[in-house]
């Protein structure tokens, strides 16, 4: 620290609280970068997967009548068209997929129904007013490797009849449309649903054939899991609260090591910079001055010094400040009035003790004196022969 008496005033008069306050910024960072560096920073995101259910219709039919076309017995599958008279029974087959398309593998656990039926409906310039549907078909086949199949085989010359029979009834009131729909519901263990698909089929007297596709298909998607990331904390963070917590004990053990806790030395050496230009070091003599005027403060005998146009002596020696105007003699010292400056400080702890003149010296104190006879003659064991022989000695 730098020789400043405002700083050494501060830390006379709040150094404890400073030192308190420091040492606990100084923990409480410590124990922040411990903490921050034990906890490192974790984020946690969602993890999203899709299935796909897929449903499709495809027709095939079995040749009855050998022809030029084709022989007794082939299967014609998802034909443009059908001969009537070749082919009049018509299988219609239904398939649903289930798969997990995040993962790329099928869903081997879902359940699946199927439902085919031909709807008969009128409709008008449009608008249907009436219809009416046939189930052909309604089972729930085993799902392996994902794909489930059912089918059901129609008549298609029956069906040929009714749809006359219905437009006669209606006598061009309308017209009667025939559709073949699928309807399918599956559960894959994670989502249950349905999917319907429907496609027209026109029979005329000599064929017959579906318009459109039988296709259907949905994705679901749903949360899978959740995704943890753990990063360690900002090091600009971790370095600056370790930092913070070195130079704040650092702090403490300076300020416990420079305040001395002498506010009153501490607000003298503050006065003494502050008024410098008007303080003088010296020696004053005890007699000067016919009156001694004790002042409470340095600053008061300063502002003599101004008011008087004089200077401030400093007597380092008696610890005294003192200005000298027409025999008065203003002063201010911390050792008290003006005679008590007179003599030295003295620590007289460290002054030997006093031994009592009517107690009785340590025998090893004894030992130590010198117990020789020196005022008695060299030749004379008994000494000299009257006091003024010894007055004439000394």
């Amino acid at each position: 620290m730098t020789d400043n008496p405002r700083l050494e005033l501060l830390l006379a008069k709040h150094g404890r609280t400073i030192v308190i306050a420091l040492i606990a910024v100084g923990v409480l960072s410590i124990a922040a970068t411990g903490w921050a560096v034990a906890n490192p920073d974790t984020t946690t995101a969602p993890q999203y997967a899709e299935e796909r259910v897929t449903t499709d219709g495809s027709t095939s039919a079995v040749v009855t009548e050998s022809g030029t076309l084709w022989t007794e017995g082939q299967r014609l599958s998802d034909s443009a068209v059908y001969l009537l008279n070749a082919t009049p029974e018509l299988t219609l087959e239904a398939e649903t997929r289930l798969r997990n398309e995040t993962g790329g593998a099928p869903v081997e656990s879902g359940d699946v129904t199927h439902e085919l039926g031909l709807r008969f409906q009128a409709t008008r310039d449009g608008s249907p007013f009436w219809n009416e549907t046939t189930t052909v078909l309604r089972e729930s086949p085993s799902v392996e490797n994902g794909v489930a199949t059912s089918n059901a085989t129609i008549d298609v010359e029956s069906y040929r009849r009714q749809q006359r029979q219905l437009e006669s009834e209606l006598g061009g009131i309308g017209t009667v449309e025939l559709a073949v729909v699928l309807h399918t519901e599956y559960d894959t263990g994670t989502h249950q649903g349905t999917l319907t698909t429907t496609a027209p089929m026109e029979i005329t007297d000599e064929a017959y054939w579906l318009e459109g596709e039988l296709s259907e298909s949905t994705p679901h998607r749903y949360r899978s899991g959740t995704e943890r990331t753990t990063t360690s904390r900002s090091p600009a963070m971790i370095g600056g609260l370790s930092l913070l917590g070195t130079l704040s004990l650092a702090g403490a053990a300076l300020v416990v090591r420079r305040s001395s806790g002498d506010i009153e030395a501490a607000r003298r050496a503050l006065h003494e910079r502050r008024y410098a230009e008007w303080i003088s070091r010296g020696s004053i003599p005890m007699w000067i001055g016919d009156y001694h005027v004790s002042l409470d403060t340095l600053e008061d005998v300063v502002d003599v010094a101004i008011d008087t146009n004089e200077r401030v002596v400093h007597d380092t020696q008696r610890g005294l400040f003192a200005v000298v105007n027409d025999g008065v003699v203003y002063y201010y010292s911390d050792r008290g009035l003006w005679e008590e400056t007179a003599w030295p400080e003295m620590d007289l702890e460290a002054s030997p003790a006093v031994i009592d003149g009517d107690g009785d010296l340590p025998t090893q104190d004894l030992s130590e004196l010198d117990t020789s006879n020196e005022f008695a003659a060299p030749d004379d064991p008994d000494g000299f022969e009257d006091d003024e022989e010894v007055w004439e000695q000394l």
